[in-house]
This record gives structure tokens, sequence and C-alpha cells, in this order.
């Protein structure tokens, strides 16, 4: 069995930037234990496995160590793969996600638009071996579905934290997120996921559904510019319609190629 594989850089528009997702177009569902070992042998933040059905096409996101919910990049870089080397005519895609339902993708010119369910969240008070992993007292703490958001005051703040990758894993937490206010953008974010085989994400669209809402408030503005302060960097674009949050960003292809699996 071949199995067609692609490498995008998701949320920029230069390879070597953003944050890598491999994407493999299957012809049919294939095994789950399979699907586990290919995300854990591409050793990426996740890989989306992707299968049209009708006018629609199925989704599933793998880190290298489970299956997660919802991803963000993977589902920028599926569009970009179906756009560019499937279906090149068309400026949207639907995809149907077992645990985040619908969830679409509108091309315009470069830009890819992802319109995805708001993150809930609720504010709580800040664990303590969450902190003790941070090193840094946050000002204000919330939970969401999967994942844990802590406001600082300053970007450098969110620059000057070193985890505990250790004291994190014993955590509850699928994924934490640190933000503040930008120095030249609107906010900034990191993206902690030790649970999931990666210790920081370099960018996480996902966060963005809990992000968004948060500084959308704070900043009472319409549309918000955002930096993920990884080593690769990653710029996002965030707005909110009704209960979705839209983001918007830019993907390189890397490389292309065939996965070979034995009969």
């Amino acid at each position: 069995m071949k199995i067609n594989m692609y490498q995008v850089d998701a949320f920029s528009d230069k390879i070597f930037k953003g944050n890598p997702a491999a994407v493999c177009i299957l012809e049919k569902w294939i095994d789950d234990g399979l699907m586990q070992k290919i995300a854990q042998e591409n050793n990426l933040s996740e890989t989306a496995f992707v299968l049209k059905k009708n006018k629609e096409y199925e989704i599933r996101w793998l880190t290298p160590e489970f299956e997660v919910e919802l991803c963000g990049h993977a589902t920028l870089a599926s569009a970009h793969v179906l756009f560019n080397y499937y279906i090149p005519n068309e400026n949207e895609i639907i995809f149907k996600s077992k645990f985040s339902g619908i969830l679409k993708v509108k091309k315009d010119r470069d830009f890819l638009i992802l319109d995805f369910p708001i993150g809930r969240y609720k504010k709580i008070n800040p664990p303590k071996k969450i902190i003790e992993g941070l090193g840094k007292n946050p000002i204000e703490s919330y939970k969401g579905k999967t994942d844990y958001m802590f406001i600082y005051e300053t970007q450098q703040q969110i620059q000057d934290i070193n985890p505990d990758f250790q004291k994190l894993l014993k955590s509850d937490a699928r994924g934490i997120i640190v933000s503040a206010k930008g120095n030249e953008v609107d906010f900034v974010s990191r993206f902690f996921a030790p649970k999931c085989g990666i210790n920081e994400d370099p960018v996480t669209g996902s966060a963005h559904t809990m992000l968004t809402p948060y500084w959308i408030k704070r900043f009472k503005k319409k549309e918000l510019q955002a930096l993920q302060l990884s080593k690769r960097m990653g710029n996002l674009k965030c707005s909110i319609e009704k209960d979705r949050v839209k983001i918007v960003g830019k993907a390189k292809t890397y490389l292309i190629g065939e996965i070979i699996i034995p009969d």
C-alpha cells in the first residue's frame, strides 16, 4: 500500500518557519494503530489524515502519542494540500471531524481562512503544579475543554518562560497556553504540550480559539494580529463571527512523497 504524504509549514509564507504538519491523503480509512505508527514515524506535532467523502473531507489528527480533538495548523496544511494539488479550482473546503464537527477553510488569494468553533473557557484558581512548571505566576488563569490558558502582563515574560516539562507532565492538561499583550502585534502566545509528545508547539491554531475571544473582549476590536513566540514563529490574524473563530494564515509545501506500507 502506498499513501501520498505532504509536509507543509503552516502559518508561514516561508519554509523552515511556522509549524510543520504532515498530511496523508487516504483512499480509505486505515487501521488506527497504523495511523499512530505513521504519526510516530513523522515525529511532528501533528499528522493529519484526510479522506474524501462525497463533497466533504473527513479529517483526523494524531500527535506522536495519541489522537487529538482539534488541530488548527494541520487543518490549514491539509487545506493547502487539497487546494494546490487536488482541487485547484475550488475556494472552500468542508472538513468533518469526529470530535469538533464541521470545520471550513476558505481560500483568499494566498491566504487560508479557518472557520472553527469558539473555544469556551472558565476562570479558575491557578493549579499549583502547572505554575511551578512554568516558573511564573500569571495575572489570570482559565480552563478550556482540554487546555489551560494563563495571562501575563508583558511579552517579555512570555519570552522568558523556561518550563520544567517534567512538572508539566504531571498536570491533567493536553496543552498549556501562555499569553500577553504584544509589543508590535495585539497579543503573543506560546503553547506547551509535553503530554502530546511535543514540549513546545511552534504555532497552535486550536489555542487561538480560546485566545481570540479573550483578547477581542480585552481590546474591544473586531480583528487582531497575533504572533506565536516559538523559535520558528508564526503569524495569525484572528476574528470572531457569531460563535465561530476565523483564523487567517499562509502555508508553504516543504516535501511531497509516498509512504510505502508492506502488504
